[in-house]
C-alpha cells in the first residue's frame, strides 16, 4: 500500500501470519500515521497469494477514506525499478508516536520521494496518539477494511446458516500445527507429536525462542487452552450440550482425536468445511488469509466469542464487537485457568467449585466497557489499541462516559 502528498509517497507492506488476519492491523496503524503529509499504493503484501487486494475490496478502501488520506493503487511509473528507480526501505520503529513520524519519518520524503516501509506490525502507540488519529485508526478498521465481494458472500452465507438454527457462539480454537510450534505448548501431545513440532520451530529462524519448557509456559498461562481443556472451561461457564459451536480455526493439530472431548461435551460442534459444500470453499484453498476472513465473519455476527488464545485475530474481533455496542465476548484468564484446572483435575476441586470459581474469574472479563490498561514505558505489556479502542466508544475525550453493561455468559 501507498500513501501519498503531491510528492510524497510511503510503501506499507502487510506482512502475513498463517491462519491470521494480520493485513488488517498493519493498516490500521499505518494510514493514520500518513494521514497529514503523504499518499499511498498497493503493492503485494508478500510474494505468496496473501495479497491484500485478494482479501480487501481496495476500491471502497480507498473512497470511504478520500477525505482523510489520498491513496492510490499503484505509483507512477517514474517510481518504478523499470525506470531506475529505488525506494528508500525502512522498518519504522516499534510503538511510536505522532512526533515520531513528524520529525523523524516526514523530512524522508523530501531526500527519498518514496520511503517503504518494510515491518509494519506495531508501529503506531496505543496511547498518547491525539484523539483525531485514534478515531481515524477507527474509520480504517471498522469503515475501510471491507472484504472482497467472494469473502463478504460466503461469510454471510455462513452466518446465514448458524443463525438458523437458532444463537451460537463462535470458538477461536488456536490449537493449529503452527501456533503450538511457535509457542512450545505440547500439553496432551504425544511424544513423537511433541518433537514434530519441536522440529518445526527450529525451521524456522526467525522464530527467537527454540528451547520451551511446555508445562513452564501453561503455568504463566501463554499456552493456547487444548481442546480438552475448552470443553471443561465452556462446561464450567454454564454452556450446555445443545449449544451451536462454530469453531474457527484452520486445521486443528491432532485432528478429531484432539476434538473428540469437546464433540463429546458440544455435539453440536460445526466448521466452515462442515457446513458449506467444498466446491464453495474451493477458491479459497491454501489461501490461510482468506479462510481465516470467513472465521472473522462468523466470528464478528456470533452471539458469543470466545478466544482460547489471545493472538492479533482475536483481538481485532474482540474491539470489533466492542465497536459494535459491546457484543458479548468472554476473554479467557488463561493462568487463572490453569490453575483452577489442575486442582479440578487431580480431585483437590470438586466440579461445583471449579464451575463457580471460574465463573466468579470471568464476571468481568464478558466484554463489558473499561478504560485501556497503560503501561508507560512497556507497550507490548499495556492493552492493545485495537482489542479495546475506547476514544471510538465514548463521547469525551477521557471517555468518562463509559459505563458498565451487564453481560451475562447466556446466549443472547
Amino acid at each position: 500500500m501507498e500513501i501519498r502528498s503531491e510528492n510524497n509517497n510511503v510503501q506499507v507492506r502487510c506482512d502475513k501470519i498463517p491462519s491470521q488476519l494480520i493485513p488488517r492491523t498493519r493498516l490500521q496503524d499505518h494510514t493514520p500515521s500518513s494521514s497529514s503529509s503523504a499518499r499511498a499504493s498497493f503493492p503485494s503484501s508478500s510474494r505468496s497469494s496473501h495479497d491484500f487486494e485478494d482479501i480487501f475490496d481496495v476500491r471502497h478502501f480507498i473512497d470511504s477514506l478520500r477525505d482523510e488520506v489520498r491513496i492510490v493503487k499503484r505509483l507512477p511509473k517514474r517510481f518504478s525499478r523499470k525506470h531506475g528507480f529505488e525506494a528508500f526501505r525502512m522498518p519504522p520503529v516499534s510503538w511510536s508516536n505522532e512526533k515520531y513520524y513528524l520529525e523523524q519519518i516526514l523530512p524522508l520524503f523530501g531526500k527519498y520521494k518514496v520511503v517503504y516501509f518494510n515491518r509494519t506490525d506495531a508501529r503506531l502507540a496505543n496511547n498518547g496518539i491525539p484523539l483525531y488519529l485514534q478515531k481515524l485508526r477507527c474509520r480504517v478498521n471498522f469503515q475501510g477494511l471491507k472484504f472482497t465481494p467472494e469473502i463478504e458472500t460466503l461469510g454471510y452465507k455462513l452466518v446465514r446458516i448458524l443463525q438458523e438454527k437458532g444463537p451460537f457462539l463462535a470458538l477461536h480454537l488456536r490449537y493449529e500445527m503452527d501456533m503450538l510450534a511457535f509457542s512450545g505448548c505440547t500439553r496432551g501431545c504425544t511424544v513423537e507429536e511433541a518433537e514434530e513440532l519441536k522440529r518445526l520451530r527450529y525451521a524456522y529462524p526467525w522464530w527467537r525462542e527454540k528451547e520451551i519448557v511446555s508445562e513452564e509456559k501453561r503455568q504463566q498461562g501463554l499456552c493456547p487452552l487444548t481442546p480438552e481443556e475448552a470443553a471443561l472451561i465452556l462446561q464450567a461457564l454454564g454452556f450446555d450440550k445443545e449449544t451451536q459451536i462454530y469453531i474457527a480455526s484452520g486445521e486443528i493439530y491432532g485432528s478429531e482425536r484432539r476434538l473428540a472431548p469437546l464433540r463429546a461435551a458440544f455435539p453440536q460442534i460445526v466448521k466452515k468445511e462442515t457446513l458449506l459444500d467444498p466446491v464453495e470453499l474451493q477458491q479459497f484453498q491454501n489461501h490461510s488469509s482468506q479462510m481465516a476472513a470467513l472465521d472473522f465473519m462468523v466470528s464478528i455476527a456470533s452471539n458469543t466469542f470466545i478466544p482460547t488464545y489471545d493472538g492479533n485475530m482475536a483481538k481485532v474481533v474482540e474491539g470489533h464487537r466492542r465497536y459494535l455496542g459491546f457484543k458479548k465476548s468472554i476473554l479467557p484468564d488463561r493462568k487463572k485457568l490453569v490453575e483452577l484446572l489442575d486442582l479440578h483435575q487431580n480431585g483437590t476441586l470438586p466440579w461445583n467449585d471449579f464451575a463457580l470459581a471460574v465463573r466468579q474469574a470471568h464476571k468481568n472479563r464478558m466484554g463489558q466497557p473499561f478504560h485501556r490498561r497503560i503501561i508507560p514505558d512497556k507497550p507490548k505489556e499495556e492493552d492493545y489499541f485495537y482489542a479495546n479502542p475506547q476514544e471510538c466508544l465514548c463521547e469525551g475525550t477521557n471517555c468518562e462516559d463509559l459505563l458498565g453493561l451487564g453481560n451475562s455468559n447466556t446466549l443472547q
